[in-house]
């Protein structure tokens, strides 16, 4: 049973766990960012909550998502679309610069989602105990795509649909 949780703040640090978690198969998250156009951004969040047993609620994923929604759509996703289209046209310091502009607008969806993961303190949040009977961050994030956690399986074994 979940009980209330006291307010919190997070830090920027929360993106270093997330940059450790990604880096273990990158491939992994590239394929369900193509793919299923789930944000990794918002995954890689999802997934430090649940391993600090800090449950939002699917209103709040819907939140958190519409966030970033915006930004990422006309700027971060074209661009991006750009730059794998020019990797064919350009040497590796080049494409590397634009990977750099990349990584600056990842960290302005970063900021974005901090900042409003923030704000949600003060709305209904629940820490998880030992009832794992309710969904947790994952299954509400990836259930916005039609998703279950059972698509994270390729992640935990290393053995994924994708390994290149």
């Amino acid at each position: 049973m979940s009980q209330p949780f006291h307010r919190q703040t997070f830090s920027h640090t929360i993106w270093r766990h997330c940059e450790q978690s990604y880096s273990i198969n990158p491939q992994f998250y590239i394929h369900l960012q193509d793919s299923y156009h789930v944000n990794v951004n918002i995954l890689l969040l999802a997934q430090y909550l649940d391993q600090q047993h800090y449950v939002l609620t699917q209103q709040q994923w819907e939140i958190l998502t519409l966030v970033v929604d915006q930004w990422e759509t006309n700027v971060l996703q074209p661009y991006r679309r750009l730059r794998r289209i020019a990797k064919a046209h350009l040497d590796n310091d080049e494409y590397q610069k634009m990977l750099d502009v990349e990584l600056v607008m990842e960290r302005k969806s970063q900021y974005m989602l901090l900042h409003k993961l923030n704000l949600l303190q003060g709305q209904p949040l629940s820490t998880d105990t030992t009832d794992n009977t309710e969904p947790g961050n994952i299954q509400h994030y990836l259930s916005l795509f039609g998703l279950d956690e059972s698509i994270m399986a390729g992640l935990t074994t290393q053995t994924g649909l994708i390994n290149s």
